[in-house]
């Protein structure tokens, strides 16, 4: 019988690990920079064309490579960088498993041309599907110049998964900056398709965070800094008052590795719990720096993923030092009250007695209560059943216990909306009489406490629900029906409402513009100007009307109509986030990203009193659309409590 194992060529082993190593061209700029760094460049020169689906070129001023060095550097499991097992313990370098070059060379055509400053002449090697093509001398400036031309040119089925262009810009800027934040004593540049993105001299770290993300982040960064004997942090966070629900820009580097740690990252949020709203986030660049032997990189292909011998004891230092940062510059300004001239009052001690109290005695008004009427007895039971549902009884505008749209002479209460005091007496269980002893006009028929009444041989509530709906809490509209009771998030309902327009005006094209008076001028960051030229012709069927003026500035000169009151920049950064969140090159999910975030900003917000008329529209505009029953992403509008449910709790 013959042997069926058998060792896989180079070439076919390059590519099952270029899998792992290269996924997209902002892979390759992520290992090929990194080896610029590691050879000690100052000034390091990254083009791409085409968002590197066409060419990635990096240029550096490190030590470069001799020929031999040059021919063995692509071939796998070449590295400059180990010498031994224990080496992978205390690593201080990038790159260190010599996968890199050889996988990129296994998917792609490569150039590199390469000198020592010591040789008069450098190396220029040509690969392509790991095969060298040419090998020969050339002169070139010192360091290293590694062009990559056409990704995954021998690997079709991988090369049709790659996105947009400008998706895949977006990524290589993604890349770029998570190096360019962590070393910013090298100088960088950015080209795309020959224009320059970014020019990233030598700085400091809180000057290359502001060259990076522009100069209106310097306001809001706090500096961190404490040194233990476990680890050294350092860097920054954002102020409070600067949080967002998108968008917030948050990295964690260790010994100049860029990381991903969700648990760090909650020690960061739990020293802001209670100072931003919930569901958003702040702005941070932290640096952890641990002695090399604590942590371990090798546990992922991209290494963005580090484990550490003592996480939990760093995450409370994490944490402290962020509150105590927080505590030091957020402190509230006191107010200082002017009382020159003014009279001077005494503060009035505990013990102190107040002359002439008044006295109260307690009301025993009652307009449903006669001569004959025998009292309450709250012994019937139904003081529990009336705090479980007196919310069901609101009269239309009364909105929650904080108050909001409450009528004259309401008050809130913990257990919903109940009757002030003088409409039913001083207490307002009074108005619940027991046997038939009704008054007439309070006598509600069709209300869903009839049942009860029915059952328990007592009166329904004195409060008419007979309305065909009304509104709960500012949040909920109620509509009692033939099986039931049906309850709609009115906040949602209308975010499904506006989307349904927002998308038909996108497929149209003619959704109006409203004129602005004074234009509002928007301030970009440069990777998000990549995407929010690429959506400019769907922002604009939306109604919006911008303005290029150039370094990342736009000009809003109209906006849709139905926008007054909402911040525009806002809402321009948070459509642009949304767009940039979708994983799919998919023109339709960027439109359907600018449509729900355009609804969601929009729409009304909970609280909002509405009349009668206003749900009535809001609901017809619902049921009218294909999906009434979730939202664009998902969450539930409304649901139905039906007769049976309520029965049984009873």
């Amino acid at each position: 019988m013959n042997d069926i194992i058998h060792l896989l060529p180079d070439s076919v082993a390059n590519q099952i690990a270029a899998g792992e190593v290269v996924q997209r061209p902002s892979s390759i700029i992520k290992e090929m920079v990194e080896n610029s760094i590691d050879a000690g460049a100052k000034n390091v020169k990254v083009l791409v064309t085409d968002g590197g689906k066409t060419n990635v070129q990096v240029i550096d001023d490190g030590k470069g490579m001799s020929e031999t060095d040059a021919r063995l550097s692509f071939e796998r499991h070449a590295t400059s960088k180990i010498q031994k097992a224990s080496d992978l313990f205390s690593l201080t370098t990038m790159g260190f498993r010599g996968e890199a070059l050889a996988s990129i060379a296994a998917v792609a055509q490569v150039e590199l041309k390469t000198r020592r400053r010591e040789d008069e002449l450098g190396t220029m090697i040509q690969i392509a599907g790991s095969r060298v093509e040419k090998q020969e001398p050339v002169a070139c400036p010192a360091g290293s110049n590694f062009s990559v031309q056409n990704l995954f040119y021998n690997v079709p089925a991988r090369r049709k998964f790659l996105k947009s262009n400008q998706t895949e810009l977006t990524n290589v800027v993604a890349d770029f900056q998570r190096i360019v934040l962590v070393h910013p004593e090298i100088s960088f540049t950015l080209y795309n398709n020959g224009v320059e993105m970014y020019n990233l001299p030598e700085a400091s770290v809180r000057q290359r965070i502001i060259d990076v993300f522009g100069k209106k982040i310097n306001a809001d960064l706090l500096p961190i800094e404490v040194e233990t004997s476990l680890v050294s942090i350092s860097g920054y966070v954002g102020k409070p008052e600067s949080s967002k629900k998108k968008g917030a820009h948050q990295y964690f580097f260790v010994n100049g590795r860029y990381m991903r740690h969700p648990y760090f990252h909650s020690a960061v949020m739990k020293a802001y719990e209670n100072l931003i709203p919930t569901g958003e986030h702040v702005s941070y660049f932290i640096y952890f720096a641990v002695d090399a032997s604590a942590i371990d990189v090798n546990v992922h292909p991209t290494k963005t993923e580090i484990k550490f011998d003592n996480e939990q004891p760093i995450w409370q230092v994490l944490s402290a030092a962020v509150r105590e940062t927080i505590g030091q510059f957020c402190n509230v300004p006191m107010i200082d009250f002017d009382v020159e001239g003014k009279p001077d009052i005494p503060v009035m001690g505990a013990t102190t007695s107040i002359p002439h109290q008044p006295k109260l005695s307690p009301s025993t008004y009652n307009p449903f209560k006669n001569g004959n009427t025998p009292s309450y007895s709250r012994s019937n039971g139904w003081e529990k059943l009336y705090n479980k549902y007196s919310t069901l009884g609101m009269q239309d505008g009364a909105e929650n216990h904080d108050g909001v749209g409450l009528q004259d002479g309401e008050q809130g209460t913990e257990e919903g909306m109940l009757p002030a005091s003088g409409r039913f007496g001083d207490d307002p269980m009074r108005g619940i009489l027991d046997g038939n002893d009704i008054p007439e006009e309070v006598n509600l028929q069709g209300s869903i406490w009839n049942e009860i009444a029915v059952e328990k041989g007592t009166a329904p509530m004195p409060f008419d629900v007979s309305v065909q709906k009304f509104q709960y809490k500012g949040r909920y509209i109620v509509l009692p029906g033939t099986n039931g009771i049906m309850v709609v998030n009115q906040h949602r309902a209308h975010v499904r409402v506006l989307f349904d327009q927002n998308m038909q005006c996108i497929n149209s094209g003619n959704r109006p513009s409203q004129k602005e008076l004074f234009p509002i001028v928007v301030q970009f960051e440069k990777d998000d100007c990549i995407v929010l030229e690429d959506l400019m012709d769907d922002i604009s069927s939306l109604g919006f009307d911008l303005s290029n003026l150039g370094g990342g500035s736009y000009s809003v000169n109209g906006i849709p109509v139905g926008l007054e009151g909402i911040d525009i920049s806002v809402l321009l950064h948070d459509m642009i986030v949304s767009a940039k969140e979708k994983t799919n090159d998919i023109r339709r999910d960027a439109q359907e990203a600018l449509a729900l975030t355009m609804a969601e900003n929009a729409a009304i917000v909970y609280g909002q009193v509405l009349s009668a008329v206003e749900m009535e529209h809001l609901l017809q505009d619902l049921f009218a659309t294909k999906t009434p029953a979730r939202t664009p992403d998902g969450k539930l509008i409304y649901t139905i409590i039906e007769d049976k449910t309520l029965n049984d709790f009873f």
